[in-house]
């Protein structure tokens, strides 16, 4: 079937392009919100010099695998440490997250290029704002002045970093399957080509053209982008090992961004039709009061519902794995593992289908969004 109308389009690449900007550059923004401290070593140490590992360490260690870091853990204690770029008030500084240690307990002073630093419980902030065991720091700027503000955090963090993995792939394996049906036009798929298809098809037929009618061709190439990231993110993050184990797909500032992209094609692209049913609904004049806060409240539940829903199903499935294999260190039974294994590969072949079934709802759901905005008023009998 030809499908080169869509990749031969003008606006496929700059469209799918520009939405994985907007992806990282809003994510890389939104990261110091959600980045946490990489604990794993400070956990770790306590657990030896001090009490056996208790249910809260294992809980924490849970919530340190689904959270965000600024180092990417291999196995034991291998791991690459990621840069870190703050925006102070005495400009940007920027270093190797290894470069001072793990700092959570806000009680080591950093300094970087004469700007002073705390880092507590995953972030930076100015001395001031938190008190050491040796008492308040105080940090001053170029002027002398005491600032009192934390540092603009433009990490590049672990999820960032998946972000990139994902988008690279995405790019080289859509631009060679343009590129395939340019030379191929109007001969039978080949490759990795043939591959997907099936796939771009499903999108199409079962996603695009129900939802919008002939107007699908002009979102095509944003459904497709967002189907393929959240499809190719959610199975990254099954996979233990680099370049998988990032819950990208799992942070919320990431379903944020994928959602408000949904909410501004919605709210740019819709028209008359679809305005007068949110200002003059159908309803009795005297319930306007009533109704008409209800549909203005309802044009921002809906990307709210795409955002927590792939947020939680995702970081649902995550834990659910890793208390599953937590129950063997807590019980340390041979019965336990026995049973909790089996278990960890079901759920994990669950999680595969969890994988592209949230990919197909979220697709589904903005395609539906949108076409309830661009779809024009039939004629009354």
């Amino acid at each position: 079937m030809d499908l080169s109308h869509i990749f031969n389009s003008k606006k496929f690449f700059s469209i799918a392009i520009y939405a994985m900007l907007i992806f990282f550059l809003s994510f890389s923004a939104f990261s110091q919100e959600h980045a946490t401290s990489d604990t794993a070593h400070a956990t770790a140490a306590e657990s030896h010099d001090a009490k056996p590992e208790k249910e809260e360490d294992i809980s924490k260690m849970i919530l340190h695998h689904i959270a965000d870091s600024h180092e990417w853990h291999f196995f034991g204690h291998v791991a690459v440490p990621l840069p870190v770029i703050l925006w102070t008030d005495n400009g940007m500084v920027s270093f190797l997250s290894n470069k001072f240690g793990h700092n959570d307990h806000g009680t080591e002073l950093l300094d970087v290029n004469g700007t002073k630093l705390v880092y507590y419980h995953g972030k930076y902030f100015y001395p001031e704002a938190v008190k050491s065991a040796d008492g308040t720091y105080i940090a001053y700027n170029n002027k002398g002045d005491i600032i009192n503000s934390k540092p603009l955090d433009i990490s590049i963090t672990k999820n960032v970093v998946s972000l990139l993995i994902s988008v690279t792939v995405l790019l080289v394996v859509f631009i060679g399957i343009a590129n395939s049906y340019k030379k191929r036009e109007g001969k039978a798929p080949k490759g990795l080509q043939s591959i997907l298809e099936p796939i771009i098809i499903f999108v199409r037929d079962d996603i695009a053209k129900p939802q919008l009618g002939h107007k699908y061709r002009g979102f095509m190439p944003y459904l497709l982008t967002v189907f393929f990231f959240v499809w190719l993110n959610n199975l990254m993050g099954l996979i233990p090992f680099f370049p998988g184990g990032a819950n990208l797909t799992g942070n919320i500032a990431v379903t944020m961004m994928l959602a408000l992209c949904t909410f501004i094609l919605t709210t740019v692209n819709g028209n008359k039709n679809y305005w007068g049913h949110v200002f003059t609904p159908h309803v009795p004049w005297w319930l306007y009061p009533l109704m008409i806060p209800v549909e203005i409240i309802g044009l921002f539940t809906k990307p709210i519902a795409l955002m927590i829903r792939l947020f939680a199903n995702i970081t649902a499935g995550h834990i659910l794995i890793l208390s599953l294999i937590s129950l063997i260190f807590i019980l340390k039974s041979v019965l336990v593992a026995g049973i909790a294994v089996p278990f960890v590969l079901f759920i994990s072949v669950i999680e595969l289908v969890v994988g592209f079934i949230q990919a197909f709802i979220f697709t589904i759901l903005s395609a539906l969004f949108i076409g309830m905005a661009v779809e024009e008023k039939h004629a009354e009998h």
